[in-house]
C-alpha cells in the first residue's frame, strides 16, 4: 500500500502541469500516511529545474552507490534526470525494505522484477506504475492463486459463531501481534494457509477488510469456546473436530 500509493505520488510528480518536480530532500521522514495516501510534508526542497547540459557526459546521476549515464536533450537539458532521481530514492528508501517481505509467493517473483528493475532504472515511472496496478488486480481479484487440490472439504463450518478471542500462535506477515491474522482471497486460501500451519487447527473468516478489500481470517491451534458471532464464520479441520460434541 505505501509502495504503490509512492508510486502514485510520484507518477502525478513526473507529470505536473509545472513540469517535472524533483523532490530534493528524497528521505522517509518527508512522508505521512493520510487515509492510506502517501503525502509529501514539506515542499521547500521541491524544483522544477532540470539539469542543463551540452553533451551526454554532462548528464550522470550519482548516487552513493550507483550512476546512471543520461541522454542529453536537444534543448539542452537532461533528460528524465527529475523524474529518474525520484525513482531510484523511491527504490532505496522504500522499495528495498517494503516489497520482498509481505506478498503471497506467488506475487513475489513479479515484485522483484519492479525492485530489479527500478533499481536499475530500467524502469520509468509509467511503467512502474502500470507494474504496481498490474500485481494489485492480481491480489484483488485472486488471480495469481495456484491451482491447487479444493482442501475446504476437509472443514466443517459454523456460521453465526466464533472463538473467544487471546493470544495465540504467531505468524508472518500477521496483523495481530497477539496471533496469526491474514487476509485473504476466500475460505478456499485460507484453508490451504491453515494446511500450511502445523498449528493450526481452524480459522475464522471475519467482516474485517484490509484496504483492497480483503477479508480478514484468524486462524488457532484450537476451536474450543465458541461464542454467538453473526458476522463470523469459524472452520474447523475435522481431523481436530473427530470425536468431539460440535
Amino acid at each position: 500500500q505505501i509502495c504503490l500509493s509512492l508510486v502514485k505520488l510520484l507518477f502525478y510528480l513526473a507529470h505536473s502541469p509545472l513540469g517535472s518536480i524533483v523532490l530534493l530532500d528524497f528521505q522517509p521522514r518527508q512522508f505521512v500516511m493520510v487515509d492510506g495516501n502517501l503525502k509529501v510534508t514539506d515542499m521547500d526542497d521541491a524544483s522544477t529545474e532540470e539539469l542543463s547540459c551540452k553533451e551526454d557526459n554532462d548528464c550522470t546521476l550519482d548516487f552513493p552507490t550507483k550512476s546512471f549515464p543520461l541522454k542529453c536533450s536537444v534543448v539542452g537539458k537532461c533528460e528524465g534526470i527529475n523524474e529518474k532521481k525520484n525513482l531510484f530514492n523511491a527504490y532505496r528508501y522504500f522499495f528495498t525494505y517494503l516489497l520482498p517481505h509481505t506478498a503471497p509467493p506467488a506475487l513475489q517473483p513479479l515484485l522483484s522484477d519492479i525492485l530489479n528493475a527500478t533499481g536499475d532504472l530500467r524502469y520509468g515511472i509509467n511503467e512502474t506504475l502500470r507494474a504496481f496496478e498490474k500485481v494489485l488486480h492480481l491480489y484483488k481479484s485472486g488471480l495469481y492463486l495456484q491451482k491447487r487440490p479444493l482442501l475446504l472439504k476437509d472443514y466443517i463450518s459454523l456460521k453465526g459463531f466464533r472463538t473467544v478471542e487471546g493470544e495465540d500462535y504467531k505468524c508472518w506477515p500477521s496483523y495481530s501481534h497477539l496471533g496469526c491474522l491474514l487476509s485473504i482471497h476466500s475460505a478456499e486460501e485460507a484453508a490451504a494457509i491453515c494446511n500450511s500451519q502445523s498449528q493450526c487447527q481452524s480459522f475464522i473468516v471475519t467482516q474485517q477488510r484490509t484496504w483492497t478489500g480483503r477479508p480478514l481470517a484468524s486462524f488457532q491451534s484450537s476451536w474450543t469456546d465458541l461464542i454467538p458471532d453473526t458476522n463470523a464464520v469459524v472452520y474447523i479441520k475435522r481431523s481436530a473436530s473427530s470425536g468431539e460434541r460440535l
